[in-house]
């Protein structure tokens, strides 16, 4: 039983054994004879190993035809010159993009600065004009292509007038209360010069807001004036437009 033993143990433990085999990976694909004939030290065949390895790839290398090396070394360079390409066409075209902003401008050649004075109410709806006034001043002062002046300094003076404002029941709920108020608000702006002269100009511009209704009453206004703003602010964004590009 001990010689089984000892018999086993050299078998796994010898150079071709199983855990010689493992330890030493170039004699792993040879015969147990050719591997006790070939067998060396541990460090001088590991060398062995990866200096026929690295043979073999240059080897590889130099079997290449030149031909392709030339090919590969010309689609590189071809790929760069593609990106560089793209990243100078999309510079160019964000510099365009920038520059046309401001060739929109049609305004006449000596309208330089703008006053824009409370609108005029002619509704039921108090304060609504104020409303319409700032949002068009805000739009302008942050438009930057006029400059936005008093009455005294400025070249042109952009007047406006809230002519028209309902608000109607849009949603009922089974018991007839009032889900959402349809609100509609119509506008009308007029351009002059210092001397009083109409230079452009836009009639019965009209915007249309949704607000939610409320039973209790301070809700139901606060939620109007919220929609009147956000009709305001849309119809300055709107108008802003028109003034600078079909003057």
């Amino acid at each position: 039983m001990r010689n089984a033993e000892l018999g086993i143990r050299k078998l796994v433990h010898s150079a071709d054994g199983i855990v010689g085999r493992f330890r030493n990976p170039c004699l792993a694909d040879s015969s147990p004879r050719e591997a006790r004939l070939s067998a060396k030290p541990r460090e001088a065949t590991s060398s062995s190993c990866l200096a026929g390895g690295s043979s073999r790839r240059a080897r590889r290398a130099q079997s290449l035809p030149r031909r392709w090396l030339v090919k590969a070394g010309k689609a590189g360079a071809i790929r760069n010159g593609i990106r560089v390409l793209l990243i100078l066409c999309m510079m160019s075209l964000v510099a365009c993009g920038y520059q046309m902003v401001g060739k929109e401008t049609h305004v006449p050649p000596g309208l330089s600065s703008i006053a824009i004075p409370t609108f005029k109410n002619k509704t039921f709806q108090p304060g609504i004009e104020i409303a319409f006034t700032q949002a068009f001043l805000n739009e302008f002062i942050l438009d930057r292509r006029v400059k936005v002046t008093d009455r005294a300094e400025a070249d042109s003076i952009l007047e406006g007038a809230v002519v028209s404002f309902t608000a109607y029941p849009a949603t009922l709920d089974a018991s007839g209360f009032v889900l959402e108020y349809v609100m509609t608000v119509t506008v009308t702006f007029s351009l002059k010069d210092r001397a009083g002269k109409v230079l452009w100009g836009v009639n019965n511009a009209s915007q249309t807001q949704w607000f939610q209704g409320s039973s209790v009453g301070p809700t139901n206004e606060a939620a109007k004036q919220v929609a009147i703003q956000k009709a305001a602010a849309a119809m300055a964004d709107v108008i802003l437009q028109r003034f600078f590009s079909n003057f």
